[in-house]
């Protein structure tokens, strides 16, 4: 017999149903704001990496780290894309890699993209982050750490912190 304690939390739902859409136009000024504004932790997953849109956001990725931010992508192994993605990977990750980013190599074919900002900003939805390029996207912007917190639990990552 398995006995199963759940934790009562009071909820604000109000975070829980705000939230903004944004497109491939509009996402990466948005998203840019947001990782300049962090205080200490920026997570993302996306499957795909190209050194064009990698380059885009070097800079800013190697000033947040200077600044004692933690950054970590989540990407899929290189070696799992075809050859010309799998060139345009390695070259990203090496533009990443000399921005001080942290950098996990997943080899379970995954296709999420989101990113996670403090543990209570969250941005999920159809958009690769570090390679879109010519594709009509969606992304939504959610401020809620219940949210980050349901993320995090769902995609297995815990309590884990960065």
């Amino acid at each position: 017999m398995f006995r199963i304690t759940l934790q009562k939390r009071s909820i604000d739902s109000s975070e829980l149903l705000s939230s903004k859409l944004y497109d491939e136009c509009s996402f990466y000024d948005s998203f840019a704001r947001d990782v300049s504004n962090a205080k200490h932790s920026v997570l993302v997953e996306c499957p795909y990496l190209t050194e064009r849109r990698v380059r885009q956001f070097s800079k800013l990725l190697k000033r947040r780290t200077m600044d004692g931010i933690n950054i970590t992508i989540y990407t899929r192994n290189p070696r799992h894309h075809d050859k010309v993605l799998e060139v345009q990977a390695w070259k990203a990750l090496d533009i990443l890699k000399d921005s001080g980013v942290r950098i996990f190599m997943c080899d379970d074919m995954r296709h999420r993209k989101f990113s996670i900002i403090d543990d209570e900003v969250l941005w999920e939805g159809s958009l690769n982050i570090f390679s879109q390029n010519e594709s009509c996207e969606i992304m939504r912007r959610s401020f809620s750490k219940e949210l980050c917190d349901q993320m995090r639990m769902f995609i297995k990552l815990g309590n884990l912190r960065y």
